[in-house]
Formats: structure tokens, C-alpha cells, sequence
């Protein structure tokens, strides 16, 4: 198994970056070409696709950053991990847990659940 913590990690600062360029980067080196995202309010295949997904929810939470909830684990080329979205220095107003399958160090499919969403989202 990679090391779940680096991984989570690295996808959180990429949910993160507001810089389209990096953003672009970090992509490149976290996921697979033929990479796929889905949860229950959007999906995306392929870097261009989950990018444009990143920036979607940037658009709409602005001031809103992703942080890891607890440890991330795994076993042979499974990931799990859980997140919260929310303004800093508050309270979390969305949190999920996303599921991922690896190809070696990246990421090939992320299925995202949402555990918390405030009505109305």
C-alpha cells in the first residue's frame, strides 16, 4: 500500500489550489490520464473534467477550505479518507468520505460519499 496519509493529503491541497496552473501541475502528478471522480452531486473523467469540477466548487464556496477529518487508511490499491469543507477557523459545514482505487502513488477512480450537507446544498 503507498502511504495513505501523503496521498490524502496531497488530494486535499489540490481541492485547495486556487491557482489554475498548479492546480493543473498537481493534477498531472496525483492522477492517472484516464482518471474518474463521482459523488452524488457531480462526476468527471479524465484531469480536464475533475479540474473543472475543483473549480466549480471553489466558484461556489470561496472562502471555504478542504481539510482531512482523522487517519486515512488502506490496503493493496484502496484508499479511504474522510474531509470536511468549511470557512476557516469554523465549524465544518460539509464533510464526506471518498473512496479511491490506486495506480501505484495516483489515483485512478475517487467515489466520493457526503456525510454532512446543510439543506438546501
Amino acid at each position: 500500500m503507498s502511504d495513505a496519509m501523503n496521498i490524502a493529503q496531497r488530494y486535499i491541497a489540490l481541492w485547495n489550489e486556487k491557482d489554475a496552473g498548479r492546480r493543473a501541475a498537481m493534477l498531472a502528478e496525483l492522477w492517472t490520464e484516464d482518471a474518474a471522480y463521482l459523488d452524488p452531486l457531480m462526476a468527471g473523467r479524465g484531469r480536464a473534467e475533475i479540474d473543472a469540477l475543483i473549480a466549480a466548487v471553489q466558484a461556489r464556496f470561496p472562502d471555504f477550505r478542504f481539510a482531512l477529518a482523522g487517519a486515512p487508511d488502506g490496503y493493496a490499491q484502496q484508499l479511504r479518507f474522510s474531509w470536511e469543507l468549511g470557512p476557516a477557523g469554523a465549524p465544518a459545514v460539509v464533510k464526506g468520505t471518498d473512496f479511491a482505487e490506486l495506480d501505484g502513488e495516483r489515483l485512478r477512480r475517487v467515489v466520493g460519499f457526503l456525510d454532512q450537507v446543510p439543506g438546501g446544498a
